[in-house]
């Protein structure tokens, strides 16, 4: 096996000794003289330069092992990451996210990880993201997925992916005849919004100071589904996460709508209490959350 192999060379070059290496090895010196003798072979260059005191390396022998010292780490690596796979993990884990995270994001998550830990007791709820952190910081949640910025001292807060954020109308409105329009526009539309507390509609009320919008009328609705259908039914225009509108926009239910000049970006985040014991279960699953959004 070639990782055998990268062992004994870096074991040859770290002790500077044949012997010394077949030792820690415990396997015999011819074997080790055998091992670089074929690996010499195969790469059709001298690794080593030989001596009665010790060994030293050739070019070539510093250039494979810079990649020796590698292959070894990342096999090490790899036999960890599947000793985890393979370990029985168990417990509950309790996870609370915002709702573009919750509805959008955390199924397909969750399904992933319920099949590889079938033994883990899930819990989930989601709310809006003032909830989701109160629920993390007073241990009523394992981990919350967040949208938009936080920063609490007691927290830990790590953003694993970037939100794209898109108005969206109805088909039949005015504003839907173009796709990149002026910021001027947007005065005096009526708007479908979310609820005080939720990472959509801190984004949205960024969006109004930033781009000084005057409001003709507003709607409020405290889910994205909620928000959606109003749109859908000529209430008005919206701003939301495209996850929450992807099927919309692809089967032209509803139409995007750009701001020239202007985008709306935010992070998603993990949030975990600063005091709270980080269990296996935990771990796993955050590992998969930022897998996700690679």
């Amino acid at each position: 096996m070639i990782v055998d192999i990268m062992k004994v060379f870096v074991t040859v070059i770290e002790q500077k000794n044949f012997t010394r290496a077949a030792e820690l090895l415990h396997i015999s010196q011819p074997n080790v003289s055998l091992h670089i003798k074929n690996l010499e072979n195969e790469l059709g260059a001298k690794l080593i330069h030989r001596s009665p005191k010790q060994v030293s390396l050739t070019e070539a022998g510093v250039i494979l092992y810079k990649h020796a010292k590698q292959i070894l780490v990342h096999y090490e690596e790899a036999k960890h990451e599947i000793h985890d796979l393979q370990h029985i993990v168990t417990g509950k884990l309790r996870v609370g996210a915002s709702f573009t995270i919750g509805e959008y994001i955390l199924p397909k998550v969750l399904a992933k990880y319920a099949a590889q830990y079938p033994l883990v007791d899930i819990q989930t709820i989601i709310s809006n993201t003032d909830d989701v952190i109160h629920g993390v910081r007073m241990n009523e949640l394992d981990i919350g997925l967040i949208e938009g910025k936080a920063d609490f001292q007691d927290l830990i807060i790590e953003p694993f992916m970037e939100d794209d954020m898109i108005i969206v109308a109805p088909k039949e409105h005015p504003l839907s005849q173009r796709s990149l329009i002026e910021k001027e526009l947007l005065q005096n539309q009526v708007w479908i919004l979310r609820e005080q507390g939720s990472g959509t509609r801190t984004y949205m009320d960024r969006l109004m100071h930033d781009l000084n919008l005057t409001i003709k009328r507003s709607f409020i609705f405290s889910s994205n589904q909620g928000v959606k259908e109003a749109v859908k039914a000529g209430l008005g225009i919206a701003l939301l996460s495209r996850w929450a509108v992807n099927s919309e926009l692809e089967t032209n239910l509803l139409h995007a709508l750009y701001i020239k000049n202007h985008k709306v970006k935010r992070p998603f985040s993990v949030v975990k209490n600063k005091n709270a014991e980080i269990s296996k279960a935990l771990q796993i699953f955050q590992s998969q959350i930022e897998e996700f959004a690679l």
